[in-house]
């Protein structure tokens, strides 16, 4: 039985103590953005957790998602205001409220390549 690290929260307790979770295609979160988003968090002495969810489309298309998960509301908003992407509330977003539900999305899948100063790097862009 895989058992898991102490120092690592479970994806219920993450969405109880940092319920403002910011949403980025995780091609967006890959490259040199990793670097620009990780600075920015340092530069503003803000910390914040990241899980993946799952977006699925009325048309049945699915894409990996990146939540950056903060306590604070106002470290969410300041991020989101940096970065783009959409505010992700654990409760009402995820399938059902289960901590690995998937996120059901409205409307057709268009993808992101660019989200303010992020960008898809070249060798993902196929």
């Amino acid at each position: 039985m895989v058992r898991r690290s102490r120092g690592i929260p479970t994806p219920t307790i993450i969405d109880r103590k940092m319920p403002y979770q910011v949403a980025l295609p995780d091609d967006l979160c890959t490259d040199r953005n990793y670097t620009l988003i990780r600075r920015f968090l340092a530069e503003r002495g803000m910390s914040c957790r990241t899980r993946a969810v799952i977006a699925v489309w009325d048309d049945g298309n699915q894409e990996q998602w990146r939540l950056h998960c903060f306590a604070d509301h106002e470290a969410a908003a300041s991020f989101l205001d940096h970065f783009g992407g959409l505010m992700f509330d654990p409760k009402r977003d995820r399938e059902k409220g289960q901590a690995r539900g998937v996120w059901r999305r409205q409307g057709a899948y268009e993808r992101i390549l660019e989200l303010g100063q992020l960008s898809v790097p070249e060798a993902l862009r196929n």
